[in-house]
């Protein structure tokens, strides 16, 4: 049985300069909460406001990485990021409903995703708890 409960957390926005980004953000009074490596060599921070439960997260990808794009106004953003409890009940009920997967990572111990796109290309992100995935009986 698929997990049906989802908890928007974060937007993901693309930047072209780390450092100059998180400079602005904490500026402003944004704090960082947790940073980060993605397995494809990406770097990840995630900030949230003082008082507020929706985080920002600010995505640098290197030239070379398969998620590098120059970035031109109008596509910084990234994604909608939502905490689920089964990350694969999601991925089959996507599978069924036809939608597309944009993306699937899952590297032991952390990292359980999977990447679906609106009509209009906005990636949306399922993320959860890692299990070893199920073998074919």
């Amino acid at each position: 049985m698929v997990a049906k409960k989802v908890t928007f957390l974060y937007a993901g926005i693309r930047v072209r300069n780390l450092a100059k980004s998180l400079r602005f953000y904490r500026r402003i009074g944004f704090r960082v909460m947790h940073r980060g490596r993605m397995s494809h060599g990406g770097v990840w921070v995630q900030l949230r406001f003082p008082g507020a439960q929706q985080r920002i997260e600010l995505n640098y990808y290197p030239r070379g990485n398969p998620y590098y794009t120059p970035i031109r106004a109008g596509t910084e953003f990234d994604h909608f990021g939502f905490r689920a409890l089964d990350v694969d009940g999601w991925e089959a009920k996507l599978r069924r409903m036809r939608m597309p997967i944009v993306a699937r990572i899952r590297h032991a111990p952390y990292e359980n995703i999977v990447y679906t796109r609106d009509p209009d290309g906005n990636w949306l992100e399922f993320f959860g708890p890692y299990r070893e995935p199920k073998s074919p009986s």
